[in-house]
């Protein structure tokens, strides 16, 4: 089961290159903008990039999506757990709270 992590905490993991960081949501989201070195894993694509982005079952993965309206972080974090992930995070706050934050996102251009 995914357990739920704080700004501070995906921040201090993000700096120190910690974890996986994911986003799930749509890719036109993520281009938008996403947390420093997020990688894009759709909802509807877990199951099959799931091993590409993240090969090592026992690695820390944070999973977030827009705010703690959005299901998606939370419905994705949970079927990694399925899948075998053992270390999964849900950024329940999300991209809304890291940015007014004033934390800072990348761009795809």
């Amino acid at each position: 089961m995914a357990r739920v992590i704080t700004t501070d905490e995906v921040k201090q993991r993000i700096d120190t290159g910690s974890a996986v960081v994911l986003e799930a949501l749509p890719q036109s989201y993520y281009d938008e903008a996403h947390l420093p070195g997020a990688k894009n894993l759709p909802l509807d694509e877990v199951d099959d990039r799931a091993a590409a982005l993240i090969p090592s079952k026992d690695a820390e993965v944070i999973v977030y999506c827009s705010d703690d309206t959005c299901s998606n972080s939370g419905i994705a974090s949970e079927r990694l757990a399925e899948l075998g992930y053992t270390n999964v995070f849900t950024y329940v706050a999300g991209k809304r709270d890291w940015v007014g934050s004033g934390l800072p996102t990348e761009s795809a251009e």
